[in-house]
């Protein structure tokens, strides 16, 4: 027996049944087959350099990014992809923010890293969790991540709140999880990070969800420029 239960996002209380639950949880999960260890999004070339160097480092610049680089960004195109899919014959505004999503790709391992994992995630999912009326040929092409998860979290009828806050709040869990491994930090000083992240998880995933596409950008200039650097580090560990 599926038992409701309700989420709270901000002031607004939001109906979320067990199970809707039970996918997210699996989709972001750290062992769900996307190959999301596989990515550091810059991060490695940062820490070689001494720009992330201690567990203060890393949360400062993991709240650049949630607040003005790729997981702001993230998070918009998560929110609007949502609204395309779950819309009655929007699907052609869907593939036209996942275009957008991969032209804006700074690097190209910022775009490998978004395309990979989504093309990845759709490929789990329609084989595991396949949902009414996926239409393929919708997005025939490379997936940008954010929406593909945002594609199946709206097939499968979860609200667009807990979905985009779970999705921001894997993004950071994975990031520390690089950080842990390349500062090197210790697994409790990396969740000390996610901790102290939780408001600024929340705020991110808050603002996106009313933000349009005009406020995708951001000034994380630091963060794309580790990107580009990354594509010619000697000693990589990571794909970006």
């Amino acid at each position: 027996m599926i038992m409701p239960m309700t989420i709270i996002m901000g002031m607004e209380a939001i109906p979320m049944d067990s199970g809707s639950l039970y996918r997210l949880l699996a989709w972001l999960s750290p062992g769900y087959p996307v190959g999301a260890f596989a990515y550091s999004h810059g991060l490695e070339w940062a820490v070689e350099t001494g720009a992330v160097a201690d567990r203060a480092g890393l949360e400062r610049w993991l709240r650049d990014l949630l607040a003005h680089g790729g997981a702001w960004s993230d998070a918009v195109l998560f929110a609007r992809s949502h609204d395309a899919a779950a819309g009655g014959g929007a699907g052609a505004a869907l593939a036209e923010i996942n275009d957008l999503a991969v032209a804006l790709c700074p690097s190209s391992e910022r775009r490998l890293e978004t395309t990979a994992q989504g093309n990845a995630f759709l490929l789990a999912t329609r084989a595991s969790w396949p949902w009414d009326d996926d239409d393929t040929d919708l997005i025939p092409g490379d997936c940008a991540y954010p929406v593909a998860v945002a594609w199946a979290a709206a097939g499968h009828g979860l609200p667009l709140g807990p979905a985009l806050h779970a999705y921001v709040h894997a993004v950071a869990a994975n990031l520390i999880s690089a950080g842990v491994r390349l500062i090197p930090l210790g697994q409790t000083d990396g969740q000390r990070v996610l901790a102290a992240l939780e408001d600024a998880v929340a705020q991110t995933a808050a603002a996106a969800q009313v933000a349009d596409l005009a406020a995708l950008g951001g000034c994380a200039f630091l963060s794309d420029v580790a990107a580009m650097r990354h594509e010619t580090q000697y000693t990589r560990l990571f794909r970006s």
